[in-house]
């Protein structure tokens, strides 16, 4: 069996891959192991970033249709039971006010929570629909690379049989044992199975104690419990409001825990507060906490990527996300690379971009779960181990005395501290490559005017995502990033900058490369409609900025050039790594490297 890319793994990340390289026109296979997709709520999260990706291939209303709203998310909870006090509560996921006008701001889209076992057959659906080959029950074995191609052993694990995939390239999503990434031996920062915690996925009708403060997560601190340490278990939302996946923590150096279904319910009924709840067990599972990031992501023609590259908590809501995010940046240099209209060093930007971002997510996620540190300082948590006197700390917060205070203030603080966790908007939005496939235009990188974690900042600045603007386009409000995406480049220009138009379409032809240009102004196709664009843009109206498929900035002219064909020639080129070193040949170009 032949095809342009393999992909192992039907997670989140492969399943995305699939869906890009089938929308982009690009063969390819799907391999997974399992029977099925996901089997529990893992990942849920999904932030802006991830649906203006979907949103970019058609499948944003589908998420949305199978997700709860932005608006149910937010009202995160840390209480001693559900049924019982409640000790403090949060906005979260950009439901503040004042947080929703920033979330409003940056993005067409808006987040949403949908079970990983939703989310993927959406993925699914898209890319079988556009052609994708899907292979379940098979398992990879191993792979040998040569100069032209991947040789993968796989075996059927219905009839036992054992038979070879060629591939051009490989794609290894296998998650976090990922054999792909240790047979192309993949360096590894970090640990793995610093933690240990345990899921129970239960059906229980708990609207009476959740409705009038809606949210994802639920934390319980209940101090002498069976939940072990300090007594925190998290009760998370999987469906509105009668599925839930109930969470907590054991030590990783002893046996892992055995329950039975009259355990589970107990220690459901105990964080819920009220055992007269019905409570119908769905599943358990274990997993550990980890801190590992692999440093590079392929070797030779096998890329790897999502859970199999960086290893963490769920805190943030960054894995799925990051996966996806993976996926989308390695698509379309793949497309382009198997297309003959680019080089192969532009697959050498897939490290240089994404290796960054994964270390980032993986030390954001562990130092989230620090930053409960502060919450259990407050309540008096950390300096004993005996229950009823953690139980009289908590309590003496409410007396009219100097010392509790003091001690309600510092909760407030340590409360406020989880912003870092639950409106990190800088972390999700606020990526900015640095490889060869963006083009610096000399000018320095903008400062950050506020905290570069907890809040976005919109530029156009080379490598940066492009900001969100909403503009008039054939009688309809659409975003900047609705005129972007579609597996091709963009350049926008203004009132001025007439010349681009003609170079987009010179350099388009020379290379195979599509762009699309688009001019905005008063009396042009694209209407500025609130003036948003121009004060976006940061450039004049005779400049321009070029965006790659993947909505992020290749390149930017911030006035008109004397020669606006050669400029941006010059800058396709050196994306799509058509340059050569100079002998006096100049530069590659696309029918060269397709006629080889």
């Amino acid at each position: 069996m032949e095809t342009d890319v393999l992909i192992v793994g039907a997670g989140p990340a492969g399943l995305a891959a699939a869906l890009f390289l089938s929308e982009y026109g690009v063969e390819n296979v799907l391999l997974e192991k399992y029977g099925w997709l996901a089997n529990t709520p893992r990942a849920h999260i999904t932030n802006q970033r991830t649906m203006e990706i979907l949103r970019d291939v058609g499948l944003e209303r589908d998420v949305i249709e199978k997700g709860v709203p932005q608006e149910l998310m937010g009202d995160t909870v840390f209480c001693a039971s559900l049924a019982g006090e409640e000790l403090a509560r949060l906005h979260t996921w950009g439901t503040h006010p004042l947080r929703k006008a920033d979330y409003d701001l940056a993005s067409p889209s808006r987040h949403c929570d949908i079970p990983q076992t939703l989310m993927e057959p959406i993925l699914l659906g898209g890319a079988a629909s556009r052609g994708t080959k899907v292979r379940f029950d098979t398992e990879y074995l191993s792979l040998e690379q040569d100069e032209s191609g991947v040789t993968a052993t796989v075996r059927d694990r219905l009839d036992g049989r054992t038979y070879e995939i060629r591939a051009r390239y490989l794609i290894g999503a296998d998650g976090g044992r990922s054999k792909v990434a240790a047979d192309i031996s993949l360096p590894m920062e970090g640990q793995m199975g610093i933690a240990g915690s345990m899921n129970i996925v239960v059906k229980a009708d708990l609207t009476q104690y959740v409705a009038h403060r809606p949210s994802v997560l639920y934390w319980v601190l209940q101090p002498g419990s069976d939940i072990g340490g300090i007594g925190m278990g998290l009760v998370r939302m999987v469906r509105t409001w009668d599925e839930w996946l109930i969470l907590w923590g054991y030590d990783i150096n002893d046996d892992p825990p055995e329950l039975d279904d009259r355990q589970a319910v107990e220690i459901v009924h105990n964080l819920i507060g009220d055992d007269t709840v019905p409570v119908e067990v769905q599943s358990f599972s274990l997993w550990t906490n980890n801190r590992a990031y692999m440093t590079r992501y392929s070797e030779g023609r096998v890329f790897c990527m999502g859970d199999a590259c960086h290893r963490h908590p769920p805190s943030n809501g960054l894995g799925s996300n990051t996966s996806i995010a993976d996926s989308h940046n390695l698509a379309w240099k793949l497309a382009l690379v198997l297309k003959g209209k680019a080089g192969p060093s532009l697959l050498e930007t897939y490290d240089a971009e994404r290796a960054p971002i994964g270390r980032q997510i993986v030390e954001r996620a562990n130092k989230s779960i620090e930053e409960f540190g502060p919450i259990f300082e407050a309540l008096g948590l950390l300096d004993t181990t005996d229950p009823d006197v953690m139980l009289a700390n908590m309590e003496a917060r409410k007396e009219n005395t100097p010392e509790a205070r003091d001690q309600r203030e510092k909760l407030r603080k340590a409360i406020e501290g989880k912003n870092y966790e639950f409106n990190a908007h800088g972390v999700e939005l606020g990526q900015r490559y640095r490889s060869s496939a963006v083009v610096p235009d000399g000018t320095d990188e903008p400062a950050f005017t506020r905290d570069p974690e907890l809040y976005y900042h919109p530029t156009t600045w080379p490598g940066a995502r492009l900001p969100h603007a909403w503009v008039g386009h054939e009688g309809r409000k659409v975003s900047t990033h609705d005129l972007a995406g579609k597996g091709r480049f963009v350049l926008f220009t203004g009132i001025g900058g007439e010349a681009w138009r003609e170079a987009a379409l010179e350099t388009s032809r020379r290379t195979g490369v599509e762009i699309a240009c688009y001019e905005i102004g008063p009396g042009r196709e694209v209407l500025d409609l609130y003036d948003d664009w121009a004060r976006l843009s940061e450039i004049e109206d005779s400049g321009c900025v070029l965006v790659r498929p993947d909505a992020h900035v290749a390149w930017r002219r911030r006035t008109a050039a004397g020669d606006c064909t050669q400029e941006l020639g010059r800058a396709v080129d050196g994306i799509l790594g058509l340059a050569q070193p100079a002998n006096g040949r100049g530069a590659r170009t696309g029918e060269a490297i397709r006629a080889q």
